[in-house]
């Protein structure tokens, strides 16, 4: 049986800041049929410098007059929004999560939020005091890759193992080494984390996805792996659940025409739930390991496959040559594997042409 793969529709700041829009992109992706719908949480001013500069597909979308800090204070979620989005996701059954990208935001979302799993995101892959604050929570973490060389991924897992395992010593790189290869460390590693390969590209060329790289970090740590896409359609995320992903993020929109930073690299409902059915068809495609015909193929063995049988009438004691044996269905005789051993043997009995030979 094949591993069910989790959808996770990044809704992230496409709300635009509306409380009404956010409400409506969680309706949209529970009716897609997404596991997991979720968001960011940010304080502006914890995230950004005023001097920070825009994104070059930032700064496309949104234009240059603006900062990144004021765009960011623009797309912020209140609590109350966040409180608000939960009671929505609990109603129609799908899971609420949100990615922090400062502490006050983690603290909030794990201690208040209830969150159930914690989404590092790329570009704080390597701000380790946040990864081990996420990974003292105690709760699975997802990180993606974006940006990041298979060293930057091993740090950052380092860190993570560290707080996972309690390490009692102060944070460093040697401990978080010594965690990284203990073995409890590497169990928990295994047991909680999803990695997820990602091309910080908004949108990304396929030529720029790399979607090898997925495989080659599931070797490399032993971990569960999965696929952040920002592609502009729909194969990609499905090649990666045939590649081995177990979770899909996708970013979505109610409209990509909208004006602000993400829209135009994101999905509409419609293709949001083409995208996810694609990927559930996918997923019970891949099926087990096994080699062997399933349910629906045995019917068709007996009609497909063929067997012995004479291919001109055979009289008993004659013997059976390349010219009285032949191949044809149906295939509930004896195999034509045995062909070359019955060679030169006499027949038991007589056969008449096309009978099957025993």
């Amino acid at each position: 049986m094949s591993q069910h793969v989790t959808v996770i529709a990044e809704a992230g700041v496409n709300h635009n800041g509306s409380l009404e829009t956010a409400l409506a992109l969680v309706d949209a992706a529970a009716v897609a049929g997404a596991d997991i719908v979720k968001f960011q949480t940010f304080k502006a001013e914890a995230l950004a410098a005023a001097s920070a500069p825009k994104a070059v597909y930032q700064a496309r979308e949104t234009g240059g007059e603006q900062s990144q800090l004021d765009m960011l204070r623009a797309l912020e979620l209140p609590a109350d929004h966040h409180h608000e989005l939960a009671r929505a996701c609990e109603a129609t059954g799908i899971e609420f999560l949100s990615t922090a990208f400062d502490s006050e935001s983690l603290k909030f979302l794990v201690g208040e939020m209830g969150i159930r799993r914690i989404k590092i995101p790329s570009g704080e892959l390597t701000n380790a005091p946040l990864v081990l604050e996420a990974a003292r929570s105690g709760l699975p973490m997802i990180l993606s890759t974006g940006m990041a060389t298979l060293g930057d991924v091993e740090a950052a897992l380092g860190v993570v193992a560290f707080g996972m395992i309690g390490g009692n010593e102060a944070p460093c790189a040697a401990a978080f080494e010594a965690a990284y290869a203990s073995q409890q460390g590497r169990d928990a590693l295994r047991d909680r984390v999803t990695v997820l390969h990602c091309t910080t590209d908004y949108p990304t060329p396929p030529e720029a996805v790399n979607m090898n790289a997925m495989a080659t970090m599931g070797r490399a740590f032993g971990v569960q792996t999965g696929y952040s896409d920002h592609t502009a359609g729909l194969a990609i995320p499905v090649l990666a659940v045939g590649q081995g992903a177990t979770l899909i993020e996708k970013h979505f929109t109610l409209d990509c025409g909208m004006p602000g930073p993400d829209h135009k690299a994101s999905l509409e409902p419609e293709d949001l739930a083409s995208m996810i059915a694609m990927i559930r068809e996918a997923q019970v495609a891949l099926g087990s390991s096994v080699k062997a015909p399933g349910e629906a193929e045995r019917k068709n063995i007996i009609v497909a496959r063929k067997s012995l049988v004479a291919a001109q009438p055979i009289a008993a004691g004659d013997v059976f040559t390349e010219d009285n044996l032949t191949v044809k269905r149906p295939g509930d005789g004896r195999a034509p594997m045995d062909f070359w051993s019955l060679l030169g043997t006499p027949a038991g009995r007589a056969y008449d042409i096309d009978e099957a030979v025993e």
